[in-house]
């Protein structure tokens, strides 16, 4: 009896490269560049949600419609940070803020209610002594009503000392005076609304100035615009002092 002949033709490694780039599988996403390309896409999402809730965007923080320049922040949690103000109401004025941006003091949840909390007392205890104080006032205005203008939840820390106010509840007066509008931060131009006014040209008064970085904001409450280069000076100088 014969055998039957078996005739197997062998291909080069090359052609069976070749076959397979000419010939994607079923699903064609399963080829390395299209995992590579989802990849890539889910990264950017993931980075985009990080920011969203860590407050920070590249090399801004949000602080509700106002973007903060990295130089002007000089401590941060993974859930709080603090940033110099715009318009000091004392020496050592500072902002404790969120990361997440909410409007409402309720709205934080346990974990950032204690987190924003410790950060304030925190920097309180250090930045207290440096400044020359004896005393520390800590603030939140919650909600529009209590005097918020930015609708972001921070604090107000504030140091202390005798004598600083005739009347030391006017300093709570004062804080509100001191709100800061979207565009004062970067020294933009703010359309030429009155001190005090918001983006619907509703408040102000008498007695304001235009917010040019540098100069009198209102000029009853002597409120002062300050330059991106003195906050990121006292920036540098608070962040070391919590190295």
């Amino acid at each position: 009896m014969r055998r039957a002949l078996c005739c197997t033709t062998r291909l080069a490694p090359s052609a069976y490269l070749h076959l397979h780039r000419r010939l994607p599988g079923p699903n064609a996403s399963s080829h390395p560049q299209g995992r590579s390309a989802r990849r890539v896409a889910h990264a950017a999402r993931d980075t985009a949600s990080r920011m969203a809730a860590s407050g920070k965007d590249g090399s801004c923080y949000t602080f509700g419609p106002i973007r903060v320049p990295s130089t002007q922040v000089f401590i941060e949690t993974a859930l709080s940070f603090g940033l110099v103000n715009l318009k000091p109401v004392v020496p050592g004025h500072v902002l404790i803020v969120s990361r997440r941006v909410v409007p409402r003091f309720s709205d934080l949840t346990s974990e950032e209610t204690a987190d924003i909390w410790n950060l304030a007392k925190r920097v309180g205890a250090v930045i207290e002594p440096h400044f020359g104080a004896t005393a520390g006032t800590y603030a939140i205005q919650d909600g529009a009503a209590a005097g918020q203008t930015v609708p972001h939840v921070h604090v107000h820390v504030l140091p202390r000392r005798s004598g600083d106010f005739p009347n030391s509840d006017d300093v709570y007066e004062k804080i509100e005076q001191s709100g800061e509008l979207p565009g004062e931060r970067n020294g933009e131009d703010r359309g030429g609304r009155k001190g005090g006014e918001d983006e619907y040209g509703n408040g102000g008064g008498d007695g304001t100035a235009t917010g040019a970085a540098g100069k009198k904001l209102d000029l009853d409450a002597e409120r002062v615009i300050r330059t991106a280069a003195e906050m990121a000076a006292e920036a540098v100088v608070l962040a070391g002092l919590f190295k």
